[in-house]
């Protein structure tokens, strides 16, 4: 793994912007605008290291699903601050009939530098975004500026393949991929564009909706869309925590299809999903499989050891690094916000890349690696002034 600086093509920004990255710039606190989309650098790799990545991302996605399967079947609910008995309970059966639902993806956050093993920071598989720049306009970079070059990049293929396969499982007629119009700067949206394209060509009726539209027909006791067509099927890009605790949570869990016809609406992701996106998740892991070289030590009741070495206090739910702390040795007390619940994870500083700190996003789709996006941050959390650059394999 290294980095190389390089020029950035002439007309970038409109060249990403056409293949759907409409969010190539972040702005900052001070008003300036600096790019998100960053090809002023990129990543190679060497085909035996990401071979050996892929290995690492699916022993951790198996090892994700082995935790789902203690939590729910040692009832630890509670650990993930899910105290509602009715909603665990339906998670849990969610779990157990999750060959029946659909399933998409998820992205595992890596601490990697290139020498030690890869350590799973987190694991997104509910609402996970950098899809669009990770699937699309790196690609479309290597071809034009390394041709003979390959990436670690299958997305669009696995998501059109997976659809495919996925559609047995879905109701008949149309899917609908909704997003919230609370997004500003058009990642979401663009996120869920990209994911109807990719139904689409496996041959699905998809049609767009924004969550705020979503309506409940009382006489039909069913969810509908603006044209009060039954919504039968919806990929949201919405977390689940979200879902479950909103105005319509009722009729949401109500009407849940566990599969073939149970209820009136499948989700995707669905339900069980939130046993993975929790960050309680990593403690279990640490639980499960300790001393486990891709795995940093993880605990819910406090630092235990950690205190002595340095951790990380991350809340429980929560997205671009919302709310997380960063305890070194001798650095500032924890102090925990009200109402919040944390998990604590020994601190592994991003490594640093001439002043960047960077994480690799590796993608799953369904159960297998199907690619890799690169962020870099300026501190060690990466937030929503993250970079996004692009890789290849030499």
């Amino acid at each position: 793994m290294k980095r190389h600086t390089i020029e950035p093509r002439p007309d970038w920004q409109h060249t990403v912007e056409e293949q759907g990255l409409i969010y190539p710039l972040t702005r900052y606190p001070d008003d300036s605008l600096r790019p998100y989309w960053d090809e002023s650098a990129y990543y190679s790799f060497s085909l035996p290291e990401v071979e050996a990545l892929e290995n690492v991302v699916e022993e951790l996605h198996a090892m994700c699903l082995a935790a789902a399967e203690h939590i729910v079947r040692h009832d630890r609910f509670a650990d993930l601050g899910i105290t509602d008995p009715k909603l665990a309970a339906l998670i849990a059966e969610s779990w157990r009939r999750r060959a029946e639902q659909p399933s998409l993806y998820g992205r595992f956050d890596l601490r990697y530098d290139g020498d030690g093993p890869a350590k799973m920071l987190e694991y997104n598989a509910d609402t996970p975004t950098s899809l669009v720049e990770a699937a699309s306009p790196q690609w479309f970079w290597m071809e034009e500026r390394f041709p003979g070059a390959d990436q670690w990049n299958s997305l669009h293929e696995r998501l059109v393949d997976a659809w495919r396969r996925q559609a047995e499982l879905l109701p008949s007629g149309t899917v609908h991929f909704a997003h919230s119009e609370t997004d500003e700067l058009g990642e979401d949206l663009m996120t869920v564009a990209y994911l109807r394209e990719t139904a689409e060509q496996a041959g699905l009726d998809a049609r767009a909706l924004s969550v705020e539209r979503i309506g409940w027909d009382a006489l039909t006791e069913r969810f509908v869309d603006e044209k009060l067509g039954f919504i039968r099927a919806c990929f949201k890009l919405y977390p689940w925590e979200w879902l479950v605790t909103d105005e319509f949570a009722p009729q949401v869990l109500g009407t849940y299809d566990l599969g073939g016809g149970s209820g009136t609406t499948a989700w995707i992701e669905p339900l069980w999903k939130m046993l993975l996106s929790n960050k309680a998740l990593l403690a279990v892991l640490w639980e499960l499989f300790p001393e486990h070289p891709n795995l940093l030590p993880a605990y819910l009741d406090g630092p235990r050891e950690l205190a002595g070495t340095g951790y990380v206090a991350k809340p429980l739910l929560g997205r671009e690094g919302a709310g997380v702390t960063l305890h070194p040795v001798g650095g500032e007390p924890f102090a925990p916000e009200p109402d919040e619940t944390y998990v604590f994870q020994a601190l592994a500083p991003l490594p640093d890349f001439d002043g960047n700190r960077v994480v690799l996003g590796a993608w799953v789709v369904e159960d297998e690696a199907a690619g890799l996006g690169i962020r870099e941050s300026a501190g060690l959390v990466t937030d929503e002034y993250a970079r996004f650059l692009p890789h290849v394999i030499f």
